[in-house]
């Protein structure tokens, strides 16, 4: 009803007037102003929606975040969102956030996104090796930014040297004397548990250490306390245990302390994420920080590059992370079969309680 109000106060078509509001480049500039003029006294303001259909563009960048309904807490993806959001604001630009279990069901919010026109951008998180998320938008010609390199390459993308990272925090438990040191890791088919998992092993082979067991899991602080109370449940108890994130990690503090042991004393322990929580666990986390907020600058770099049409920005950037030494690592324990017989005790002890119980 606006721009019929202004047509009429001005003696125009309703077509002049949409065309004029609409920033079309064949109405008089004095038109125009006369146009723009009314429509500021009459507190007229545009549809923004209409706008971007008939321009093609919906104005919004999206992301998928490969986790489950009701569980997007992550602190991770939390700090990301964060880093994300504010930036895109700046340049005129909405986040759209979803999130999906993972595989067909991911692909299927991405073909949605895509096919829909409700994106003219979408940055992918948490890549996969052979990422068919990666193929699909590459096929379909639609500009993104990946946090994460994956197997095949040639695309845009930012990404943490998770490589340099576990190899440097594998050569500090070297340092502090450990000679059995375990990984818990993310699944082999995630880019960061390839490459965590690969600095481990290689810092291993260089200091002509064999490697210590390994168990492989999605992040989670169940899976974190799970599979280090399996290792330690081994024969061989290890010294020291290396986590892909920092809730592996938090779950592995839990299952020394349900063990009767405490961390960087008996078992040490480094995560990888540099949550909050991290801090405030029973025996602070040793971790490191992936500059979250630095890569998620990076990634907008590249992905407003490629919507203004510069092809002349760089498309790829490997970024260090930083330790942030706490209390949960420190030097090997002397007796180790000491420890063992410890936790030994403490499950007899356990298992005849229980049976007294009731």
């Amino acid at each position: 009803m606006s721009l019929i109000r202004i047509a009429t106060a001005l003696n125009l078509s309703v077509t002049t007037v949409s065309r004029a509001l609409g920033g079309h480049g064949d109405v008089a500039e004095a038109t125009r102003r006369r146009i723009q003029a009314e429509a500021e006294r009459i507190g007229h303001r545009p549809n923004a929606t209409a706008r971007r259909l008939r321009g093609g563009r919906s104005d919004a960048v999206g992301i998928v975040l490969p986790t489950g309904p009701g569980q997007l807490g992550e602190p991770f993806f939390l700090r990301l969102i964060g880093a994300i959001g504010p930036r895109l604001a700046e340049a005129g630009l909405d986040l759209i956030v979803s999130s999906a279990r993972g595989g067909a069901e991911e692909l299927a919010l991405y073909r949605q996104f895509v096919g829909n026109r409700r994106v003219d951008a979408m940055i992918v998180a948490r890549t996969r090796l052979d990422d068919a998320r990666i193929t699909y938008l590459r096929e379909a010609g639609l500009p993104f930014v990946a946090h994460g390199r994956t197997g095949a390459g040639g695309h845009p993308w930012v990404d943490i040297d998770g490589t340099a990272a576990f190899r440097a925090a594998t050569q500090r438990l070297l340092g502090f004397g450990h000679r059995r040191i375990a990984l818990i890791g993310a699944p082999l088919d995630y880019g960061f548990g390839f490459f965590r998992e690969a600095g481990w092993r290689l810092a291993l082979a260089e200091a002509g250490v064999e490697p210590g067991p390994a168990r492989f899991a999605e992040p989670s602080e169940e899976n974190g306390y799970r599979l280090a109370a399996e290792l330690l449940a081994g024969r061989e108890l290890p010294t020291a245990l290396l986590c892909a994130t920092d809730r592996l990690a938090v779950g592995a503090l839990h299952a020394l302390g349900h063990a009767g042991l405490k961390a960087g004393r008996d078992v040490s322990v480094i995560g990888y994420d540099n949550s909050p929580v991290g801090n405030y666990v029973a025996t602070p986390l040793t971790s490191f920080d992936p500059d979250i907020e630095g890569a998620a600058q990076s990634m907008l770099d590249m992905l407003l590059a490629q919507l203004a049409g510069r092809s002349d920005a760089p498309m790829s950037e490997l970024r260090g992370a930083s330790l942030i030494a706490r209390r949960s690592d420190g030097p090997a324990p002397i007796d180790n079969g000491q420890i063992k017989s410890r936790i030994a005790s403490r499950e007899d002890t356990t298992n005849d309680q229980g049976l007294r119980d009731p």
